[in-house]
Parts: structure tokens; sequence; C-alpha cells
């Protein structure tokens, strides 16, 4: 029986496969661009700062795109799971099990949980999902 683990965010997504006595570790890199607005019209007299026109929807547009293609990538590494738990900050994970429900049914169908979590490191991701998955025997 294999089970995965999946601890994420917006930057990455530590995969933990057990399969037995075996621990498969992988990281999959989102290439997700973090939209920081800077500069300015130059002019530091104006009453309230610098006024650029942001376009804000060309971004939000843009990153839909890329977690679209994270979101695949990291579906096509987990498809012959068993059973999968999602980890993460924020909302990403939440967005990923939207992704599958709507798009990977036969991946959906196999998650058991979503759960928020800290940031931690590999052993740390090794370990969580180690404890979730032999909690149930």
């Amino acid at each position: 029986m294999k089970n995965f683990g999946i601890w994420m965010d917006k930057e990455k997504a530590h995969i933990v496969m057990l399969a037995g006595e075996q621990v498969g570790f992988e990281t999959i890199m989102s290439e997700l661009e973090f939209y920081r607005p800077s500069g300015g019209s130059g002019t530091r007299s104006a009453k309230w700062g610098p006024q650029d026109v942001i376009q804000d929807s060309k971004f939000l547009e843009r990153e839909k795109h890329q977690l679209k293609t994270y979101f695949s990538h990291l579906a096509n590494a987990i498809k012959d799971a068993d059973a999968i738990a999602l980890f993460g900050l924020g909302d990403t994970n939440e967005k990923f099990k939207k992704e599958l429900t709507n798009n990977y049914k036969s991946i959906a169908a196999k998650l058991k949980t979503v759960i928020k979590s800290d940031s931690m490191t590999e052993n740390q991701v090794k370990a969580l999902v180690r404890n979730y998955f032999n909690k149930g025997k």
C-alpha cells in the first residue's frame, strides 16, 4: 500500500511516499512568480506617496495559470497513491484539493485529509506523514 503525504505551500511541495518500511522523498518546486510591486512616480513630494497604476488582474491571472501547472505536476507525481494526506501553510493545500476534486477525480477519491501545519524541515515532514498514517493502525 502506497501512502503519500504532501506538505505544500506556494513555493514548493515535499512529497513523502510510504510503502511498507520504505520511505521515499521528493520536492517539487512551483516556479511561481512572487508579485511585489515596486517603483513609484518619482515624485517624493506627492501627498500620499508614489502613485503608480498596478495591473493586479494580469498578475493574478498569471499566478492562476502557474498554480494550475504546479498542481498538474503534483497530481502526476501522486497518481499511483492508495491514500493521500495534505499538509501545509495558507490555503494552497485547499486550492490543490479543489483542483483534484474538479479535474483529477480518481486521485481526489484517495484524499483522506487536509491539515494546516507550520513550516517544517524535511525530517519533520517525514515524521509528520509517518505519524499520521501509523496512528490509523
